[in-house]
């Protein structure tokens, strides 16, 4: 079994589009979950991130906002993080978590100092753009995922 773990802020707009997107494809051997570095914990997929991800057919109401924490390191096989400071912050907060902690463009494309565009408070158009930069990139980890699992 393969577990992902996406990691942004407040676990409100990029990591529940990114959890929500991969859980989508329905990869056999994959699970797949999200949380923040800085979230509060209970809250709700911003209005936006639910509106384009139903815009994209993919159902999402039930999310609440995890906060990072030991249990999700312990459980995750990748944790896969929005930004350059977030895995910056994850590798401070959990020392051993540093080889399974990578950006997701990191891991998906390899590149190392890029991020992904938080939409937070943004117009529609916003959170439209970090969608399809998210689908971009899972779908580079959905093909690496693949072949790790075959």
């Amino acid at each position: 079994m393969t577990r992902i773990l996406f990691i942004c802020t407040g676990n409100t707009c990029r990591s529940p589009m990114a959890e929500a997107i991969l859980k989508s494809r329905n990869l056999p051997g994959v699970e797949v979950k999200s949380a923040g570095i800085y979230a509060q914990a209970g809250s709700a997929a911003s209005e936006n991130t639910k509106r384009v991800l139903a815009e994209y057919g993919i159902e999402f109401d039930t999310h609440q906002a995890s906060m990072l924490n030991g249990e999700l390191v312990r459980w995750t096989s990748y944790i896969l993080t929005m930004t350059i400071s977030h895995k910056a912050a994850v590798i401070s907060m959990f020392p051993d978590a540093a080889g399974k902690t990578f950006t997701l463009k990191e891991f998906a494309i390899g590149i190392e100092n890029s991020d992904i565009v938080d939409p937070f408070g943004g117009p529609i158009e916003r959170y439209r753009s970090t969608y399809n930069e998210l689908n971009e990139m899972i779908s580079q980890v959905t093909q690496r995922l693949q072949k790790d699992n075959s």
